[in-house]
């Protein structure tokens, strides 16, 4: 479903992430209730700079007068935070200067710009029956898993491990007592490393509270597949008390990613189901 929203504030809230909220035209609600789901998406949609093509648009009129290549174009992103009392919902968008459109875009927003919003979708809830969580992922999966720590029951037991770009990245998270929050730095890696290699080690050397652990494991798709091998075959976690997605994938744009992600997927299922033959 699409529905048009206008940022009602815009909050740099660390110097990559850029908090927008959006309402309704108007300040009216959104129908985008996440509906008791944590990891709550909506597809953003977006012109693509130099085009000429602005809102409010349609998107049917625009693909019927310019190339394909000058279309706008769809980021996914998650629902940071919704408010039911007014329907206002927040998102956080990573901003690495100029580069990819979202990211600019953000940064640039002002208080009654306009944009389209599909959705909502709802991927993740954490299992109430689950002994403890795991939640790990870099600044793409921070939204979620802030969320998420917020959602938690009082007497629930928590490890969140979050891969950022150095100190200042790092955000105040509201935890239960049971929850522990630990972030990693990359720029405290080695040149040698790559990027999500410590978060990897960091899982894997992770004391491991006692019982069934319900997961939940986003980022970059190298290092998403990464921990599904070492949860699926090292920890025996089930399928279905696993979250992994891969939100992007290092050395690809997100156009390319959307056209690579469905055969990721099953490549891992294959390898999943070869080694559990």
């Amino acid at each position: 479903m699409a529905q048009r929203a206008e940022v009602v504030s815009s909050e740099r809230i660390t110097p990559h992430m850029v908090r927008l909220v959006f309402s309704a035209p108007g300040g009216g609600p959104l129908d985008v209730d996440p509906a008791g789901y944590t990891d709550t998406y909506v597809k953003v949609l977006l012109p693509r700079p130099g085009t000429g093509v602005s809102e409010p648009f349609d998107l049917e009129e625009v693909k019927e007068r310019i190339p394909a290549e000058d279309w706008p174009v769809m980021r996914t992103y998650t629902i940071r935070a919704w408010d039911p009392e007014s329907g206002h919902a927040t998102i956080d968008f990573v901003v690495h200067g100029d580069e990819g459109i979202a990211g600019p875009w953000a940064a640039a927003a002002r208080p009654g710009d306009q944009v389209q919003l599909f959705g909502p979708g709802r991927g993740y809830a954490p299992n109430p029956e689950a002994d403890w969580h795991l939640l790990a992922g870099d600044e793409s999966a921070l939204p979620a898993i802030a969320a998420t720590l917020e959602a938690m029951p009082e007497e629930a037991v928590v490890r969140a491990i979050i891969e950022v770009a150095d100190p200042a990245e790092e955000q105040p998270l509201l935890t239960v007592a049971g929850a522990e929050v630990q972030w990693i730095h990359r720029s405290a890696s080695s040149v040698e490393a790559e990027p999500g290699e410590a978060l990897v080690a960091a899982v894997r050397e992770l004391e491991r509270p006692a019982g069934r652990v319900h997961a939940f494991v986003h980022g970059d798709a190298d290092v998403v597949k990464q921990l599904r091998s070492l949860l699926r075959f090292e920890w025996d976690v089930p399928k279905e008390d696993l979250s992994a997605s891969g939100y992007w994938k290092r050395g690809t744009n997100d156009d390319q990613w959307r056209t690579m992600k469905r055969q990721w997927v099953a490549q891992m299922e294959a390898e999943e189901a070869r080694r559990s033959a």
